[in-house]
């Protein structure tokens, strides 16, 4: 083998994968088509669950000090939910992709590990060992795994032939990022009586510390093919409709059209193969959702892998990575769809669209209504199908941010383990049979016990009978044995 996982793409899932199995303490190798990094901003925000998982690895603060990242307020549809700001430790920001690749490029680099760039990957094999892959110009790479993180049009995903069922875009909209003047808050959603809408979110600073936004566009005749390129005086046209003279364009640094393609892949795992980020599904970019969901598929694959290369791996933990993110993603394209649709994104005006986005609107003022689209849009409502989370309310779950005397529960995951919180020092004797894969904390702490998976999931607590059981569930066999000699 020339390496234990070929990860293939280096954008914001890839290179979250590779610094997974970094940490798992597993070889791979991490290569791209491109011959340099993007410059193009793509997506924008971070969800709360993400910035958790980063947190959990130590990265966030470094990540937010790369510059100014201001935090928002979620929306629906356009519609601002304004109870659930402050709801999570760590709200929304606004950071864009390009900042969030080169920030996780230069950790993994200062770690020893380089993007292998110029990699155009044109054909792949694999046998009940490993993965054979071909790159442009003859190059060959065997690995014992293969990701493929390498995009909606993921050539990983084409050699497999693998299905990617749902629907193509049917209209093009104008993401852009550019200097407004003129009167426009940071963060708004408006629309003219006949059809044309605008949607501002702040993006940070250019480097002279001038404020970024992303802008989106659309209404009637403004689907366009995707190869059309973006002018200046387009967009002017588009801000001119819904604006008026209160909005200016100083300086426009990219734009692109996007669609509203919706498909997911109908299997994420293929033999030794998987897939993940836009590899694996596609959807309108709305909220960054799809940047989020493809960090957070890294998280769950890597440190699986990591067992499998290691040998403790259960049988069925591999396929635990399908079940978990397959309906995350769906429920994903779910909103998205809805959204698009409230959004009224071709400008038809039609009437039943406008009512029912009213009584959607009315209904957002509730309480509960608000949190749930919360749960949705952060992330913080994923639930996992693990044993016991019909009993306990916790498993399954994003686990809570515990203060245990001089440390936070998060920040012991920092090394890419288990974590048995055992505040009645109860589970010395069972936890340490599984001393290379379990770390046990939180001994006179106020907390309730729990054990936590190294991608931050709860996938126990409380009930002691069923705490070994669960060990070997999700960390193998023990090392040694409990039976008598």
């Amino acid at each position: 083998m020339d390496t234990e996982v070929l990860v293939v793409g280096a954008g914001p899932t890839g290179l979250t994968l590779a610094n997974e199995l970094r940490l798992a303490g597993v070889p791979a190798v991490l290569v791209d088509k491109l011959p340099q990094r993007s410059t193009l901003s793509k997506a924008g925000g971070v969800q709360s669950r993400t910035q958790e998982a980063f947190d959990q690895r130590g990265l966030l603060e470094p990540l937010l000090a790369t510059g100014n990242h201001p935090d928002g307020t979620a929306h629906f549809a356009g519609i601002v939910l304004p109870l659930t700001h402050g709801r999570h430790r760590h709200p929304w920001r606004s950071i864009p992709q390009v900042v969030i690749e080169g920030f996780l490029e230069e950790h993994l680099a200062a770690q020893g590990i380089h993007v292998r760039r110029d990699h155009e990957l044109t054909g792949l094999t694999q046998d009940e060992n490993g993965v054979t892959a071909t790159f442009a110009g003859g190059g060959v790479l065997r690995s014992r795994y293969l990701v493929a993180a390498d995009g909606g049009r993921s050539t990983v995903r084409s050699l497999l032939g693998a299905e990617f069922p749902g629907r193509p875009g049917t209209v093009t909209t104008v993401a852009a990022d550019v200097r407004l003047g003129g009167d426009v808050q940071p963060m708004t959603h408006a629309r003219s009586e006949d059809g044309h809408w605008v949607s501002v979110f702040p993006l940070g600073t250019d480097p002279r510390g001038r404020p970024l936004r992303r802008l989106s566009l659309g209404g009637p005749g403004r689907s366009r093919p995707r190869e059309v390129p973006v002018t200046e005086g387009e967009i002017r046209e588009g801000l001119r409709a819904v604006f008026g003279s209160r909005a200016e364009l100083l300086e426009l640094r990219y734009a692109r059209r996007i669609t509203n393609a919706a498909r997911q892949a109908a299997q994420y795992r293929h033999g030794r193969v998987f897939l993940a980020g836009d590899a694996a599904h596609v959807h309108l970019p709305i909220g960054a959702q799809g940047m989020n969901t493809g960090i957070q598929d890294a998280l769950n694959l890597g440190w699986k892998l990591g067992a499998a290369v290691h040998g403790w791996a259960p049988e069925h933990l591999l396929d635990t990575y399908h079940a978990e993110r397959h309906p995350v993603a769906a429920t994903v394209l779910r909103n998205v769809q809805a959204q698009s649709l409230l959004m009224d994104q071709e400008g038809t005006g039609h009437p039943d669209l406008k009512a029912a986005k009213g009584l959607f609107a009315d209904l957002t003022q509730l309480r509960a209504v608000q949190y749930h689209l919360d749960d949705v849009l952060s992330g913080m409502g994923i639930r996992y199908p693990m044993p016991g989370a019909d009993e306990q309310p916790l498993v399954g779950l994003p686990a809570p941010d515990l203060e245990l005397g001089p440390i936070r529960s998060h920040e012991l995951l920092r090394r890419g383990r288990g974590v048995l919180i055992d505040p009645a020092d109860r589970f010395a004797e069972v936890a340490a049979l599984w001393p290379d894969r379990v770390d046990r904390a939180g001994q006179g702490a106020d907390a309730e016990p729990m054990l936590i998976r190294p991608d931050g999931y709860v996938c126990w607590a409380d009930n002691p009978d069923d705490l070994e059981p669960t060990l070997r569930h999700w960390f193998g066999e023990p090392r040694r044995s409990t039976a008598p000699e």
